[in-house]
């Protein structure tokens, strides 16, 4: 089977884990969530005490990286791998909206950044791979071979993150929620390194009425359409 590398970028809660993760499981490969890596990396700034009074100490974040250890583990009971901080399994600490709330900050460190980038690019070194994140198609696999992106109106994607959180349990108001989904919008689109944009042979998928269903089968045609290619271009 000829396996190809499929890189799926775009804003905050639309989606992209979720149908990474179904694209993976129907073509048995390998489903990287980049985003939760940058969110380990904010969960330790956050428990080493680099982030107070709403202000990142960059400095020693940066000095704190050669101590920080990310592996992600597959779980086949959930189907998907999860993130490990130091040996320790954090999937479920780095989701709440404290770390969100400074996770575009963290992710905006050049040094930080490398160091993530240089991982995720080992991860996919022999394809068969699905990646989501923020920069995927335009500096982590920018010769991946199915580039999709990802967007939908700030109120539904407010809308999916709230009902997300209060199933967890999480005490938080829409109004919390809309502004982090807009901050998070305006601080990944602008920052200086690895802004996230719209790779130019990306293949955009507006979702904000789309159902999951429909969303699957399409990027599903889209991923099968190209390993068909491949394998006749072998």
């Amino acid at each position: 089977m000829s396996k190809i590398t499929i890189a799926i970028d775009g804003y905050s809660s639309t989606g992209k884990s979720t149908i990474a993760r179904q694209l993976a499981k129907a073509l048995g490969y390998i489903y990287v969530d980049s985003g939760a890596m940058y969110r380990a990396v904010t969960l330790y700034a956050l428990k080493a005490e680099l982030i107070r009074d709403n202000k990142l100490d960059k400095e020693k974040l940066i000095e704190s990286l050669p101590s920080i250890f990310l592996q992600l583990s597959f779980n086949p009971k959930k189907g998907y791998a999860e993130v490990y901080l130091n040996n320790k399994n954090v999937e479920a600490d780095i989701r709440n909206l404290e770390v969100s709330k400074y996770v575009s900050r963290v992710a905006e460190i050049p040094e930080v950044r490398r160091k993530l980038v240089a991982i995720q690019q080992e991860m996919g070194k022999n394809k068969g791979v699905v990646m989501d994140g923020r920069d995927i198609g335009t500096v982590v696999f920018p010769a991946a071979d199915l580039k999709l992106f990802l967007n939908a109106a700030p109120d539904k994607r407010a809308t999916r993150r709230y009902k997300e959180l209060l199933e967890r349990g999480d005490k938080v108001s829409f109004e919390e929620v809309l502004q982090n989904v807009e901050f998070r919008d305006r601080v990944d689109s602008t920052r200086d390194v690895s802004p996230l944009k719209q790779a130019e042979d990306a293949v955009v998928i507006d979702n904000t009425d789309m159902g999951l269903e429909e969303q699957f089968e399409r990027v599903l045609n889209l991923a099968n359409h190209v390993i068909s290619q491949k394998k006749k271009d072998a």
